[in-house]
């Protein structure tokens, strides 16, 4: 079964990835570069325990969440849910209006409304069956990757940097914001919720649709998805990081926004560098909006057992960018703040999916081992922990 993973995968190199690895990359070269890594790497255990809860129950996560627990633990989820899928959206269309205004020049509020005109288009494609959308969304996945890769290929590789930034480390309380962001513009919440939707969708609940056989089978190959679409989502992660690194930090030219980045690309390297990073980012905010207004639809029809018509679920999440646009805010800052924001989210996230997969009641067969459900505990633990530096940094420096 392959496709689910990589619509996932598309959440993973939104643009508040560029925004959070150029940053990194920039002021504190490769030094970063192990958190990208360690953040792709607990990524992808965390999205096959997604994919299977969907596999083994028919079910998404929220739903599941609101057959299990009390209501007002499901309302609490739901409203952080639903912060969570605000921030997303605000970085991905604030990501596409300045793709477009890099490439046309066109203004930024008039991107962000194109973005997220263009992305509720995309997404229509879903009513037409899965397979269309995710085609689709793998083919924008490619388009990125390929931007990134080419701009590595013309900086130049530096073995040495690389090695030295797989040492786990910090610089002052700046790197562990940044590292927070990475870590929140990677493994992303809303799309924990989404990937169960997008497996459960094939298999219907136990007893009705596959049988046990069958699911056993579908896993085997979900992971192989899992492992192709998140190894490339952090294959280009790493790049961005890598590229800045190379560029910019070597040369003290640390970069205030996306558009220094691409700016910088074109002085170093030539408009051909430039059009690659601003094509891979418009295809990002496409992509990644479509895919992240879908979560919203899963994340309130599974909590709430409701659901708004797509159209004005679109609006309403849009509203957020189109005010930063709007109003003439640092659109890289939001970004930025925004990937911070997301990782507040994993835990009300990974909680309740920890809890699920290792119940055989919910699970079946399916439920956990005692060693993945301590690995999945591993990072969780991870993640709140740094969530709490964070919040002690912000709140008393």
């Amino acid at each position: 079964m392959y496709g689910p993973a990589f619509v996932a995968a598309i959440a993973y190199v939104d643009p508040g990835n560029f925004a959070t690895n150029s940053a990194a990359g920039s002021r504190f070269g490769y030094l970063l570069l192990w958190v990208v890594v360690a953040a792709n790497l607990m990524a992808i255990p965390v999205q096959m325990l997604s994919a299977k809860l969907g596999l083994a129950t028919g079910l998404d996560l929220p739903r599941l969440c609101r057959r299990r627990f009390s209501r007002p633990v499901v309302l609490l989820l739901w409203l952080q849910a639903e912060a969570v899928a605000v921030a997303t959206d605000l970085a991905e269309v604030v990501g596409g209006a300045i793709a477009l205004n890099l490439l046309f020049g066109l203004p930024l509020p008039i991107g962000g409304l194109v973005t997220g005109v263009v992305a509720f288009a995309l997404l229509g494609l879903e009513s037409r069956g899965h397979n269309r959308f995710e085609i689709v969304t793998a083919g924008l996945l490619a388009v990125i990757i390929a931007g990134f890769l080419v701009d590595a290929a013309l900086a130049g590789v530096d073995l040495k940097g690389i090695a030295g930034g797989a040492v786990p480390a910090f610089s002052g309380s700046q790197s562990g914001l940044l590292a927070a962001g990475i870590l929140g513009a990677t493994v992303m919440p809303h799309v924990i919720y989404l990937h169960s939707s997008l497996t459960g969708a094939r298999t219907g609940a136990p007893g009705e649709g596959l049988p046990v056989p069958g699911r056993l089978r579908l896993l085997r190959a979900m992971r192989r998805d899992v492992l192709v679409g998140l190894g490339l989502a952090g294959v280009a992660n790493a790049a961005m990081l890598v590229v800045a690194a190379r560029l910019f930090h070597s040369s003290n030219r640390p970069v205030q926004s996306i558009e220094d980045v691409h700016a910088g690309l074109a002085d170093m390297l030539g408009p051909g560098a430039a059009l690659a990073f601003a094509i891979a980012l418009l295809a990002s905010g496409l992509a990644s909006s479509s895919v992240g207004t879908y979560a919203g639809q899963v994340i309130m029809s599974g909590f709430l057992g409701r659901s708004v018509p797509l159209a004005a679920r679109r609006a309403i999440t849009l509203l957020p960018s189109l005010v930063v646009l709007f109003a003439g805010l640092d659109a890289t800052a939001a970004l930025v703040w925004s990937q911070a924001v997301l990782s507040f989210g994993i835990p009300f996230a990974l909680v309740p999916l920890v809890v699920l997969t290792r119940d055989r009641r919910v699970m079946g067969p399916l439920a956990n081992r005692p060693s993945t459900t301590a690995a999945a505990l591993v990072v969780t633990v991870l993640v709140i922990g740094l969530n709490a530096w964070l919040i002690g940094w912000t709140l008393f420096g």
